[in-house]
């Protein structure tokens, strides 16, 4: 039987790639771990988190039209240890929750931040 074995990455689509890429490796923390540009000429970066191993693809691909992000149509969601550290960090980069923090039923804690081009960042300190 046939099936897949594990999610390897995920692919965003943005209108400006280095404002993106910046955000996610200043404010985030996260690590580029490749760059390349595809055969139909989409610029392709690949980002992790350094406790994971699904990547995130930010892609930029102009001759597809601008990027225009619905309210809440996705979002990506990272865990962090500290959600009042988290903010403090955030502060220091002129940027603030958009949403929460909350608490949810099982006793997480969450909160929201917009990256470039409007997705949404989940943040979330497990209890």
């Amino acid at each position: 039987m046939n099936k897949v074995t594990k999610l390897l990455h995920t692919r965003y689509r943005v209108n400006d790639l280095e404002r993106t890429v910046k955000f996610y490796r200043e404010v985030l923390g996260l690590e580029e771990v490749r760059r390349h540009k595809s055969p139909r000429g989409s610029e392709l970066v690949f980002l992790k988190a350094p406790g994971s191993e699904e990547q995130i693809e930010i892609t930029y691909y102009p001759g597809s039209g601008p990027v225009q992000v619905q309210p809440d149509l996705t979002h990506l969601a990272f865990e962090v240890d500290s959600l009042d550290e988290f903010a403090k960090h955030l502060a220091k980069l002129g940027i603030k929750y958009s949403d929460g923090p909350t608490t949810s039923s099982s006793g997480s804690t969450f909160a929201f931040i917009d990256a470039p081009e409007g997705y949404e960042i989940e943040l979330i300190e497990k209890k």
